[in-house]
């Protein structure tokens, strides 16, 4: 009998698995490189020598008004690190600056002071003026013309009118806009919401260049870079991170240079073979990214690279902040899979429902794969509801899927999901 530790929310969660089901764990390299210096001096090291631009500290140089962009309460940036460092930086070219760190909520739920003071520290908290992206409230957008998909571009104006807009973020895989960071910072981070919707419709999400690890002709993340550009995104700094949250490399510069090299090197570290197994366990990484239904597409996709015909997939995620956005709640629950599907399929890109996306993704996994959810925050019947099936642990929904698939299956294990990019080599 073997022991594997999943994350599951701030800790794991224990799967014990006979040796002879066992097919693989699936891992992406971060956790075994080395980059040989602290996280301080990455960060560092990559604000001296940035990709495409003049240091930061040149470019605030008579910037009075500037806007620093960071991500909310969902997202396993390490700002109470990086800020600091950024802050510093902006500073040393200006040091009467007056910089807004502007919180890119997208369209979730606004993040709490409590929360900021976890992310941030209590000194920046306490000494910086903060603003928190409101997706809904259409006095904080302005206008900024079409995008190439034809959606609208209405953009938070602290963003829009600033003398130097700056991104903070963290690269990896995404689900639908191959990978996170970079230009994601601006959409759908601080993006009304018919701007995101848009971008997220139906149609954009069934490309078959919107997934996991593709850039190039992947609709979303063409309208992303549009919209980035357009708004003058002149310096970002975005972070590699291993599992345990940790900088393994960062780098800086220009929005899309500097992102590239960082995609590059965490594609090299995360891209992988898919495994095929009768049963696949996987998650979100655990706290924050697992802490509602809502973003646990992000991993069930990877899992779905993995799963067999009519595989079995175990997902492990706390949701100790429930199912997530009231849309996603009222779409999930409102029918059969395929009722979902056919009712989302009908939805014109500009009528796009807030969260409808991780509903979709859902229903064409659902459509051929059973998901079971292990969650000890959400109830058997609300799962259920959503058209999953309900486990308090990973063991008992390991032998609820050995029920299904039998004593037999093979099994692969993913422990992060969300850090593994299993795609085919070409």
């Amino acid at each position: 009998m073997k022991t594997i530790q999943v994350p599951y929310y701030k800790g794991h969660m224990e799967l014990h698995i006979s040796e002879k089901n066992l097919k693989a764990v699936v891992t992406a390299g971060g956790d075994t490189f080395d980059p040989g210096k602290s996280e301080t001096e990455l960060v560092r090291e990559a604000l001296e020598h940035p990709i495409g631009t003049p240091k930061l500290r040149k470019l605030a140089k008579g910037k009075n008004r500037v806007t620093l962009i960071t991500s909310d309460h969902t997202r396993a940036v390490p700002s109470r690190l990086t800020l600091p460092i950024l802050l510093e930086e902006i500073r040393k070219g200006n040091p009467d600056a007056q910089i807004t760190i502007l919180v890119a909520t997208g369209l979730h739920r606004a993040t709490t002071e409590e929360e900021m003071r976890s992310m941030f520290g209590d000194a920046i908290v306490n000494h910086e003026n903060i603003a928190v992206n409101h997706a809904f409230d259409p006095d904080e957008f302005v206008f900024m013309g079409v995008l190439p998909s034809g959606a609208e571009f209405h953009v938070n104006r602290l963003a829009a009118d600033c003398d130097l807009l700056v991104a903070e973020g963290f690269i990896e895989p995404h689900f639908f806009a191959g990978f996170s960071g970079g230009r994601k910072s601006i959409l759908p981070g601080v993006c009304n919401a018919a701007t995101v919707n848009e971008n997220h419709s139906y149609k954009a999400i069934a490309s078959p260049w919107s997934v996991t690890g593709v850039l190039e002709k992947n609709p979303i993340h063409q309208d992303m870079v549009t919209a980035a550009r357009r708004v003058n995104v002149q310096f970002i700094l975005n972070v590699a991170q291993n599992s345990e949250k940790k900088i393994i490399a960062a780098f800086a510069g220009d929005l899309e240079q500097a992102h590239e090299k960082g995609v590059a090197f965490v594609r090299g570290l995360a891209q992988c073979p898919p495994v095929t197994g009768d049963i696949v366990v996987t998650s979100n990484g655990g706290y924050p990214l697992d802490q509602n239904l809502y973003q646990t597409p992000k991993a069930v996709a990877t899992a779905e690279a993995c799963a067999g015909e009519d595989g079995v997939i175990i997902m492990s995620a706390s949701c100790v902040d429930g199912m997530g956005g009231s849309f996603f709640e009222k779409l999930i629950v409102r029918g059969t899979v395929q009722e979902i599907d056919d009712y989302l399929s009908k939805i014109p890109p500009k009528e796009t429902i807030s969260e409808q996306w991780c509903a979709q993704i859902y229903a064409r996994i659902l459509k051929k794969h059973k998901v079971i959810l292990v969650t000890t925050y959400l109830d058997r019947e609300t799962v259920e509801k959503a058209n999953m099936i309900h486990a308090s642990s990973l063991d008992e929904a390991l032998e609820t899927a050995y029920r299904i698939k039998g004593r037999d299956a093979g099994v692969v294990v993913i422990p992060d999901g969300v850090s593994v990019l299993a795609v085919k080599p070409e």
